[in-house]
């Protein structure tokens, strides 16, 4: 009686504390304001992109891919999503090559250059990078690398060609994942 007793108190304790973790955890993903909408940390990462502004290009992109059911999926991912004015800087001509159909591949291999397994928020982020001595190195779904570094209290993310892009919104959490808005293209090695 006494040992059911002990487990019964140990139920509850881990109840509790789990209960009081998940809590805190909700807490700070409070839903955040991307594009003009609400993302909120019920939905998963498509469910939030088509609502913003911001990132009608990358929607448009994800679509040309086929990559929807992908990121609608359990993930977790973290997916480092160029805005609009990001697409904007590459060569004219560039956004709507990639979106034809023959194009696909490429468009893909691009896209998931951007996603990382995994939910990778800013301080999981700058814990790797203390961790790697100033430098995180991150293996992107499309088996590419990122390297992730802090510069004047700003996370940066640099592509294989060396290219910076800095996450002007951090933590955008989804159900299956975390945003964090960038506001540059990153492009894989060739």
């Amino acid at each position: 009686m006494k040992r059911l007793s002990l487990a019964v108190a140990g139920l509850f304790v881990a109840t509790f504390f789990s209960f009081g973790s998940a809590n805190a955890q909700m807490k700070s993903e409070k839903p955040k304001t991307v594009g003009g909408a609400m993302m909120y940390s019920t939905k998963n990462i498509i469910q939030n992109a088509v609502n913003s502004k911001d990132h009608t290009t990358l929607v448009a992109a994800v679509k040309a891919a086929g990559l929807v059911s992908t990121l609608e999926g359990s993930g977790p991912f973290t997916v480092f999503a160029p805005t609009n004015e990001a697409f904007d800087e590459l060569p004219a001509g560039t956004v709507n090559t990639l979106l034809e159909p023959a194009n696909r591949a490429e468009l893909t291999s691009i896209l998931t250059y951007h996603v990382v397994p995994g939910r990778l928020d800013s301080k999981t982020l700058m814990h790797m990078i203390k961790k790697g001595h100033g430098k995180a190195m991150l293996k992107t779904v499309n088996g590419g690398m990122l390297t992730v570094m802090m510069k004047d209290h700003h996370l940066w993310v640099i592509d294989a060609k060396g290219d910076k892009a800095e996450i002007t919104i951090p933590d955008v959490y989804q159900s299956n994942g975390v945003i964090q808005v960038i506001n540059k293209v990153l492009m894989p090695a060739s």
